[in-house]
């Protein structure tokens, strides 16, 4: 039995969530282990959900000029034909399209995904594996297409690379921009349309599971108020930063640490220092 969510976790777990979800190295996977590894407990899948709101709303803001231009450009697109082969108006299909698989599996799985799934073995077995296919898929996937490539096929397999994160340590962007960079998309039109395709996905998970705080001892709703709030400083500063990262930078050091961490946690569980 573990005391329960305090504020200062909180704090320290809005740290957390801020500066991972959007590095391609798992915010959920880093919440339950240290969680853990420090003897709070896992705070469970409502509490991720509800502070990626705080995260998620960094992107709204960050990213607020490109989403009023889509929904804009989308909307009058439905009444006026000539629009419909803009950019604009195809990436608010491309959004819809894509959010359909996390939809449909994280219905479909949402008792596994709160209980089985959250288990550390498979979080640092999934940090290893997926780290090595991100790495790969960036060191050997062409960089010659970019959004304005998009399509109702390429959009619906970016969903299901996105609907991999339903697991904890696959990371939401990691499995995105490894399927674009798969794909033969560069890194920055990977990694924007992986901030743009979250958006519907991580809000209307984000509002399912907020009714579900209370429900766990561990967690209650001032505590994670406070940590949704600085998810969303700390993202919106991380954003910035990996969106100028991406235009030259490679994705080896998270690759290098994603297997590092994961290899740490094997070992710590496998001497019984931490117990899964």
């Amino acid at each position: 039995m573990h005391d329960p969510i305090g504020y200062f976790e909180a704090i320290i777990l809005g740290i957390l969530q801020g500066l991972t979800e959007f590095l391609p190295v798992s915010s959920s996977a880093h919440i339950l282990i240290v969680s853990t590894l420090v003897g709070w407990g896992d705070p469970g899948a409502a509490f991720t959900a509800v502070t990626q709101l705080g995260t998620e709303t960094a992107v709204l803001v960050y990213f607020r000029k490109d989403i009023w231009r889509i929904l804009s450009t989308w909307t009058r697109s439905l009444y006026t034909p000539d629009l419909r082969g803009n950019i604009d108006a195809r990436m608010g299909w491309y959004v819809i399209i894509g959010t359909i698989p996390i939809g449909v599996f994280g219905l479909a799985f949402s008792d596994q995904i709160e209980t089985a799934a959250r288990n550390l073995w498979l979080v640092a077995t999934v940090l290893i594996v997926f780290g090595l296919v991100l790495g790969a898929a960036d060191r050997w996937g062409k960089q010659d297409k970019t959004l304005d490539d998009l399509n109702v096929r390429t959009g619906l397999i970016f969903g299901f690379g996105q609907a991999l994160a339903l697991i904890p340590g696959v990371s939401r962007s990691g499995a995105t921009i490894s399927t674009g960079r798969t794909l033969g998309f560069d890194r920055p039109s990977a990694t924007r349309y992986a901030f743009l395709l979250a958006i519907p996905a991580v809000v209307v998970s984000g509002l399912y599971e907020a009714l579900k705080i209370g429900e766990d001892a561990n967690v209650s709703w001032g505590p994670t108020i406070v940590a949704t709030l600085v998810a969303f400083v700390v993202g919106y500063a991380v954003i910035a930063w990996l969106i100028r990262y991406v235009s030259h930078g490679s994705f080896l050091p998270f690759v290098i640490y994603r297997v590092a961490l994961g290899g740490l946690l094997l070992v710590l569980l496998a001497t019984g220092v931490v117990t899964a």
